[in-house]
């Protein structure tokens, strides 16, 4: 491997006739460690299908059925590249068409020519075609003669798919009629208390929904609203689909923060559940139902989450002012969940059923926040008991974990271990097939810092 040099000097002081030549290294460094970069996402795929294929021979001498065989392999791949579950997924499917299917954009791949990205175009764009039209594809592009120099996003998506609309145009149509299937809404958090809200819906309905929003927005606004086109289009959105002007009345928002931030004016922010980390003052704002939370000053109802150390119970519900534009009230529900003081963990609930009870449940969410397995951030889906029930796990908080739907069914793929660690905040150790150990500890929540050993803190080992 060619070691990379650094500058002996501060650029600013180079000698005016020694500029350019260290530039030129510079920029040849940084070729060099791209191609390099592509290079070793060539072997990493290599070895992907490598360990695919030595896991299915172990499964089936141990007796596994084929229809099983290979499961749990790419959450295997995930841990080791400190991926998620679902990018696990992608890379094993990316790894097997380049070194069954395209040897050509594989090389092209390991010489430099082309990096992991838009290799990745290429290979999501023959999705669609069968292995033998997928390898023609690739010969006709052939990637590894330079085909791609200079050519940006755009024209490598536009040429794999005119090629593959040429091989197999039913295909193609098939893949579109299928496409519906995958709609779906997807929210994720935006800078500034902001999120994004996303629908993946086919054509005729996205479009008749953005005719209807766009409509009402110009309408509004030719009856004299001051607000802007894409405010009314947001607003309009919002009460349309909650059923009330204010937007989440009857909603439940679940926002966690100090007893220091509620009542003290500290800065230590909060966190709401399903965004994450917000400003202390937004958080306080928010249940005040202030001019911060909508421009309009329209009330929101939210139950936020104070912690503190003490029993955890739910606190009586109070009812707001009435917002003289709107007409409407609202409930503030104040559930105190209080913590360890020193740990900084929510204290321990207990049940003897076999699924989690609803406060059980709750209380479970709000600690774990999103899934529990390492590198994976997805939402929360399934309950799932550390230890399972039929090997004798309790139905607790210590053994309970929050995980999204394809960590959970993975985790009962054979091979697969994990109990908890009794130290301090929550924490689970997960054990793959191939006996690798990897930790989980549960995010810190507001007003303490990560404890040692989570991915959040800086000093970590």
């Amino acid at each position: 491997m060619t070691a990379v040099a650094t500058p002996a000097v501060p650029a600013r002081l180079v000698p005016p006739d020694q500029a350019s030549v260290v530039s030129r290294d510079l920029i040849n460094q940084l070729r060099a460690l791209e191609d390099m970069k592509s290079a070793i996402a060539g072997l990493q795929a290599k070895i992907a299908v490598a360990f695919d294929l030595a896991q299915r021979r172990e499964q089936a001498a141990a007796g596994v059925p084929v229809s099983e065989q290979g499961q749990g392999v790419a959450a295997q791949l995930a841990l080791a590249r400190r991926e998620s579950p679902n990018r696990g997924s992608r890379l094993l499917g990316f790894a097997k068409a380049l070194v069954t299917e395209m040897p050509r954009t594989m090389a092209a791949l390991e010489t430099g020519q082309l990096n992991e990205w838009r290799a990745t175009l290429l290979v999501k764009e023959t999705a669609c075609l069968s292995a033998e039209d997928r390898c023609a594809v690739d010969e006709e592009l052939a990637p590894d003669t330079g085909t791609f120099d200079g050519a940006g996003d755009r024209a490598i998506i536009a040429a794999a798919k005119a090629a593959a609309y040429r091989r197999d145009p039913r295909s193609v149509a098939q893949r579109a009629a299928r496409a519906a299937t995958e709609r779906h809404v997807s929210l994720r958090p935006a800078p500034d208390t902001m999120t994004i809200l996303t629908a993946l819906l086919p054509v005729a309905q996205g479009v008749a929904a953005y005719t209807a929003l766009t409509r009402a927005a110009d309408s509004a606004r030719s009856g004299g609203d001051t607000r802007s086109r894409g405010q009314l289009m947001a607003d309009t959105l919002v009460e349309r689909l909650t059923g009330t002007p204010g937007g989440i009345t009857g909603v439940d928002v679940q926002l966690v923060m100090t007893d220091r931030t509620l009542f003290q004016g500290d800065s230590e922010p909060a966190r709401l559940q399903g965004y994450g980390i917000v400003p202390a003052e937004w958080a306080r704002t928010l249940l005040a139902g202030g001019p911060a939370e909508a421009e309009r000053g329209e009330d929101r109802p939210t139950e936020p989450a104070h912690t503190g150390s003490g029993p955890t119970e739910p606190g009586p519900a109070r009812r707001s002012p009435t917002d003289p534009g709107t007409g409407n009230d609202f409930k503030v529900f104040l559930r105190r969940l209080y913590t360890a003081p020193a740990r900084g963990e929510l204290l321990a609930m207990d049940s003897k059923a076999r699924l989690f009870p609803p406060r059980l449940r709750r209380f479970i969410e709000i600690r774990d926040d999103t899934c529990r397995t390492p590198y994976c951030d997805a939402p929360l889906r399934h309950f799932d008991h550390v230890v399972p029930w039929h090997d004798g796990g309790p139905t607790s908080l210590e053994n309970g974990a929050g995980l999204c739907e394809r960590c959970n069914h993975t985790k009962e793929n054979p091979g697969w271990q994990a109990k908890t660690v009794p130290r301090g905040v929550h924490r689970i150790r997960i054990t793959a097939p191939t006996g690798h150990t990897y930790q989980s500890q549960a995010p810190p929540l507001p007003g303490h810092p990560p404890l040692p050993g989570h991915p959040l803190n800086p000093t970590s080992g």
